[in-house]
């Protein structure tokens, strides 16, 4: 199994973090221990992650400052990718709000909180049902011509709209909630793998259901491993463009969740498990 995945001219180890969990319940206001938060960002990067994923609404507006006084100044060659067009009026809420200039708002601010001049990647969080999706997507197109942008990915699509996508701006990546025993989105990941494109999974241990299930924990047993690390190696082993972005505010299970790239799955095992 490769160990890297390339996002167009960013070379990525194929374990990636998702950097939302250390926040308050329902992802919403600080973390309960800053500072452990902190020590995990920098431990991430120590285990050799250099692909962190967040957004704007994640706090809102927190997650990426911890990130920046994490990590800032960046070491040499990480990413550091973050999403656009959702609103938090709430803990509870998360909704759209993909109009160009909310999401012009989003992106200045993300510029700001990471303190970057150029987003690395640059997600759409999803579409809105009120806005053309073509005119949020316009928006990132522009954002990357004028150089503030990278790269531009979506979230939460379905082929068709990446086909749409595809039209208007490069993609470089889409990221779906993907995981063993959510499988809805096999043919976006399909999708991907034909056409070049990084595929981030979301959720990628979904509740933790499938952790417990017989097939998996004697297959750890087995593997000397465990049933998380087992579930992630099955996503690596998906597609070479499948890139996980496991999160976690413990910095135990962010060393388990990075064994999982030393956990080599058969081509039997794989149909077991599938």
């Amino acid at each position: 199994m490769k160990t890297t995945l390339r996002i167009t001219d960013l070379t990525v180890h194929r374990l990636g973090f998702g950097a939302m969990r250390v926040l308050g319940p329902n992802v919403w206001g600080e973390p309960a221990d800053r500072a452990g938060a902190i020590r995990l960002f920098r431990r991430a990067v120590e285990l050799g992650v250099n692909f962190f994923d967040t957004a704007e609404s994640y706090g809102p507006q927190t997650d990426e400052t911890l990130i920046a006084e994490a990590l800032h100044p960046y070491p040499d060659g990480f990413v550091v990718a973050t999403k656009c067009g959702l609103v938090r009026p709430t803990p509870s809420r998360w909704d759209s709000d993909a109009r160009p200039e909310k999401l012009r708002r989003d992106l200045e601010g993300s510029l700001k909180r990471l303190r970057l001049d150029c987003i690395p990647l640059y997600q759409l969080h999803a579409p809105d049902p009120k806005v053309p999706f073509p005119e949020s997507v316009g928006a990132l197109a522009q954002f990357r011509k004028e150089g503030k942008v990278r790269h531009v990915g979506l979230s939460n699509v379905s082929v068709q709209q990446l086909e749409q996508a595809q039209k208007i701006v490069p993609i470089a990546s889409v990221q779906n909630r993907y995981s063993l025993d959510y499988r809805n989105h096999d043919d976006v990941v399909d999708a991907c793998t034909a056409k070049g494109i990084a595929f981030l999974p979301w959720y990628p241990l979904g509740d933790g259901s499938v952790l417990k299930k017989k097939s998996i924990v004697k297959l750890a047993k087995d593997k000397n491993a465990t049933p998380a690390q087992v579930a992630i190696a099955w996503l690596l082993a998906r597609s070479p463009m499948v890139l996980p972005i496991p999160g976690t505010s413990s910095i135990a299970h962010l060393a388990e969740n990075m064994g999982a790239t030393k956990v080599s799955l058969t081509a039997q095992e794989l149909e077991r498990l599938s």
